[in-house]
This record gives structure tokens, C-alpha cells and sequence, in this order.
């Protein structure tokens, strides 16, 4: 057990060496968190960069000069045939094509009658744009505005003869309605090419165009991770041939589709 003044001893130093305990368990926590905060902060430090890094190229990737040509370049891998034309719109329609001539003789007195043919027939037509033409992406906030190459007629339109419908009448001294006929036929292909790309043809298919061309674009933004709330939510398209630097340009043509509130 020890001598009463060894005991004395250790009971007088008892207190002290708590202390010393106490502090030096102190110190090893403290310089423990300190390692733990420098090596928190340096963690939050190094994912700040990688997020200012991400968001830097993100904007990069951004600018309206960077998506034209990263979207033109992806244009061939886009097309399943390889081909270059993107097609549009397609419609049926009945045409009618008529022709009449009219005879007479004897200084226009004596008529000989005349001689009516006419067809009807269902044409398809057919519109599309050229994929390797001049695209323009331009960054607006977070729409992104396409000015897309024109909308043409793909040409001929597909006349559709095995429903041809003909009728055709002769005046008392007129026996020419087959030579009409004939040359009817024969006017029906360049008369309906002409029609195809006028524009009230071209009126009617021009909103169906544009839908179609935005969602050949957001496809492609899906692929680059680019259609999304916190980048491209709407989609407007321009075509080239319609008048004026903002013409169709006022409402989005497509938009990203929200989920409903639950």
C-alpha cells in the first residue's frame, strides 16, 4: 500500500495530472477538427470548382455560335436514311383540270360546238427542307430560336392515276375530244408542280412545318441534355422565306411540358 507519505504524494499531485489529462485530450480533438474543417473546406472548395467548371462549359456550350455548329455537325447522325431532306408535310387533295375549246366558222356565225374534257384526280403533296442548309441557333434566354432553311415542295407531287376520273363531251361537228383529253393528261403533272409551290399551298402546311422542325430540334436538344427547366424550355422556329427578322417568331412553337402539381 505504501508509506503514509507516498500516499500524501500521489494524493496531492492527483488533481494536476487530471488537468494535464484534460488538456491534452483537448488538444488532440481540437487539432482533430481542425484537419476535419480544412479538409471539409477543402472538399467544398473543390466541388465549387467543379461546379463553376461544369457551369462555365455548360455556358460555353450555350452560345448561339457553338449550338448552330454542334447541331449541324449532328445533323447526318440524326437522319435514320441518311438522306438530307427532312420532310415536313404531307396532304391529299382532289384536283379538277378542265379544258373547253369552242368552234366556229363562217366569220364566227355558224358554231360547230364545243368540246368540253375534264379530270379529276387525288394528288399527294409533299413539303420538306434541306438539312444541309443554313441553320441558325440562336441562345434567348431560355428559348432557342431556329431560323431553319425554306419549306419546298417536294417535286413532282405524286398524281395518283389509277383514280383518275374522266369525262369528257363533243359539240354536233366536233370530234376532238380524245386530242383534248390527251393533251390534258399532259398538263396535269406541270400545273400541279406549279400549285404545290404557291402560296396558299405553301399557307396551309406552313404551321405543321414549323411543329415538325421544332421537334426534329428538341430531339436533338433531349440528346445534349439541353431540354430542360434550367436551360431550353421552348422552341421557336423562323423559316427563311417568310418576311420581316421577327415573322412567326412571337410565340413559342413548342414548349417543355411541365408535370401537374399533385
Amino acid at each position: 500500500m505504501g508509506s503514509p507519505d507516498e500516499r500524501s504524494t500521489l494524493h496531492s499531485l492527483r488533481w494536476p495530472l487530471v488537468v494535464l489529462a484534460g488538456l491534452a485530450l483537448a488538444a488532440f480533438v481540437g487539432l482533430h477538427t481542425c484537419r476535419t474543417i480544412r479538409e471539409s473546406q477543402r472538399a467544398v472548395g473543390d466541388a465549387a470548382d467543379r461546379l463553376a467548371g461544369d457551369a462555365a462549359e455548360i455556358a460555353a456550350r450555350l452560345r448561339t455560335g457553338t449550338i448552330t455548329s454542334t447541331f449541324t455537325a449532328a445533323i447526318p447522325e440524326m437522319m435514320p436514311d441518311g438522306g438530307l431532306a427532312l420532310e415536313l408535310a404531307v396532304f391529299e387533295a382532289t384536283e379538277t383540270f378542265t379544258r373547253s375549246d369552242d368552234r366556229r366558222v363562217l366569220f364566227d356565225l355558224v358554231p360547230l360546238g364545243t368540246t368540253v374534257t375534264e379530270i379529276r384526280v387525288p394528288v399527294t403533296y409533299r413539303y420538306h427542307l434541306r438539312l444541309d442548309g443554313a441553320w441558325l441557333l440562336e441562345v434567348r434566354g431560355h428559348t432557342c430560336l431556329v431560323h431553319a432553311p425554306p419549306v419546298r415542295p417536294s417535286l413532282p407531287p405524286a398524281i395518283h392515276t389509277d383514280r383518275m376520273e374522266r369525262r369528257s363531251e363533243e359539240g354536233w361537228l366536233r370530234f376532238n375530244a380524245s386530242q383534248q383529253m390527251d393533251a390534258l393528261e399532259r398538263s396535269i403533272t406541270p400545273t400541279v408542280s406549279a400549285r404545290a409551290a404557291d402560296s396558299a399551298h405553301l399557307a396551309m402546311v406552313r404551321e405543321q412545318c414549323r411543329r415538325r422542325v421544332a421537334e426534329f430540334v428538341r430531339t436533338w436538344l433531349l440528346r445534349e441534355d439541353h431540354w430542360r427547366e434550367d436551360r431550353f424550355s421552348s422552341v421557336t422556329v423562323l423559316f427563311a422565306d417568310e418576311a420581316g427578322p421577327t415573322a412567326g417568331a412571337t410565340t413559342p412553337t413548342l414548349t417543355l411540358e411541365r408535370p401537374e402539381s399533385p
